[in-house]
C-alpha cells in the first residue's frame, strides 16, 4: 500500500482527489494521510466524501476512514466495473471536482459509463461546469478521451441542488503537445443568472466587452442565459457569473471567469472576467493556469510524451505532478519558475486497461 502525505506541497483536496483517480485507474491500493492539513478545517468535507465514495463504487474499492473531519483514508481499489452512478454533495460543494475524481476511471472502464451530480455548479473555490464544457472537456478531445457534459440545472451557493450529468467512452489516452500561442480566433463567452433581473446578466456583458475592447480585443461575442423559475435549468438560489474564453490558432483554449457574490455590482463581475483572460493572453502560453494541473493527470497516463506550455505554473500544477509521479512512476521535467509562465513535458506510461481485470 502506497502512503501518500496530504500535507505536502498545496496540502488541499486536489491532492485526494489525483490519489484516489489514480490509484482506481493502476489498481494501486493507497493511504492518504493528513487530509487537507493545510486548510482552517482540515479532514474531509462533503464534496472529498462524495468524491472518493463515487470513485470507489465504479472500481468496488475497499475503504477506511471515510466520515466527515477523517484526516486520513485507505482506498483498495479492486475490479473496475463499468456502471452508471448518482452523486448528492447535499450542499453547494463543486460538481465539477467531483467530476474530474472519477473521470480518469470512467475513461478506462470497459464499457460507456455516466454519471450524475446534484451540487453546486458554479463554486467560487473550484472550475464551473462552464469551464469543463468549453475548455477541459475540448482539449481532453484533442487526447482522444470522449466525455460529454450535459447541465441539467444550475446550483449556487448555499443550498446548491444543481444537476449535471457526465458520459464517457473507453479510450486510450494520447499524448499532446501544445506550447504555440499562435493567433486568437474568436473570444466568445457566457454571461449566466438565476431568479436576478435581465439587466444584471446584460451589465456583466458590457463590462466584459468594454474591458476587452480597451485591452485591444473588439471581435467577442458573449451570449446571456438569464434563468427564472419555471425553467427547468433554473437554479434554486439566485446566483449569476461570466466564463469567457479565447479560441487559438495553435488549438489552445485560453479563460476567464468570474462568479457573481451579495453585494458585487454586476459590472465588476465582467470586468474581473475580462481581468483574468487578458492576464493570461499576455503571455503568450496556450494553456490557461486552471486547465494546466487538470492535464497533468491525463499526461501521465498517455502513451507517449506530452508538452505543454502554461501561463502560470501554479502549486495546485506542482502538487499534481508530484502525486502524479509517485503514483504512475511517469517521468516530468519543468522549465519555468512557480507564478510565471513555464513549459511541462512528461513521458507518459501508455496505460492500457487491463484485460483480465476488464474480463
Amino acid at each position: 500500500m502506497l502512503e501518500i502525505d496530504g500535507s505536502m506541497l498545496e496540502g488541499g483536496g486536489q491532492l485526494l482527489r489525483i490519489s484516489v483517480a489514480l490509484s482506481a485507474v493502476t489498481g494501486t491500493p493507497i493511504r492518504v494521510i493528513s487530509i487537507r492539513a493545510k486548510r482552517q478545517n482540515p479532514g474531509l468535507r462533503a464534496q472529498h466524501l462524495n468524491a472518493v465514495e463515487a470513485v470507489a463504487k465504479l472500481v468496488n474499492a475497499k475503504t477506511e476512514g471515510l466520515s466527515l473531519g477523517s484526516q486520513e483514508i485507505t482506498f483498495n481499489p479492486g475490479p473496475m466495473r463499468a456502471r452508471d452512478i448518482e452523486v448528492d454533495v447535499g450542499t453547494a460543494g463543486s460538481t465539477s471536482l467531483i467530476l474530474q475524481a472519477i473521470m480518469p476511471g470512467m475513461t478506462f472502464a470497459e464499457t460507456p459509463t455516466s454519471i450524475v451530480v446534484k451540487g453546486g455548479t458554479n463554486n467560487p473555490m473550484a472550475p464551473p461546469t462552464d469551464f469543463l464544457e468549453k475548455v477541459l472537456l475540448p482539449t481532453l478531445g484533442k487526447m482522444g478521451i470522449y466525455a460529454s457534459l450535459e447541465l441539467i440545472r444550475r446550483g449556487f451557493y448555499p443550498r446548491g441542488q444543481g444537476i449535471v450529468k457526465m458520459s464517457v467512452k473507453p479510450a486510450t489516452v494520447s499524448p499532446i503537445i501544445l506550447t504555440e500561442f499562435g493567433g486568437i480566433g474568436r473570444i466568445s463567452g457566457l454571461a449566466y443568472s438565476s431568479r436576478l433581473p435581465q439587466h444584471i446578466a446584460e451589465r456583466m456583458v458590457s463590462a466584459a466587452k468594454s474591458s476587452l475592447l480597451r485591452a485591444g480585443y473588439s471581435n467577442v461575442l458573449i451570449d446571456q442565459e438569464m434563468l427564472q423559475p419555471g425553467n427547468p435549468r433554473c437554479a434554486v438560489n439566485p446566483g449569476c457569473g461570466v466564463i469567457l474564453v479565447a479560441e487559438l490558432s495553435s488549438g489552445g483554449i485560453i479563460s476567464g471567469g468570474a462568479l457573481g457574490a451579495i453585494g458585487k455590482p454586476a459590472e465588476e463581475v465582467g470586468n474581473e472576467a475580462a481581468y483574468v483572460l487578458v492576464e493570461q493572453l499576455k503571455s503568450h502560453a496556450p494553456v490557461d493556469k486552471h486547465l494546466g494541473d487538470q492535464l497533468v493527470v491525463w499526461m501521465g497516463l498517455a502513451k507517449g510524451s506530452s508538452v505543454i506550455r502554461v501561463s502560470e505554473l501554479t502549486l495546485h500544477t506542482l502538487t499534481c505532478i508530484e502525486v502524479v509521479q509517485r503514483l504512475t512512476k511517469a517521468r516530468f521535467t519543468v522549465e519555468g519558475e512557480r507564478g510565471s509562465s513555464a513549459t511541462i513535458t512528461c513521458q507518459g506510461i501508455g496505460f492500457q486497461k487491463n484485460v483480465s481485470q476488464a474480463a
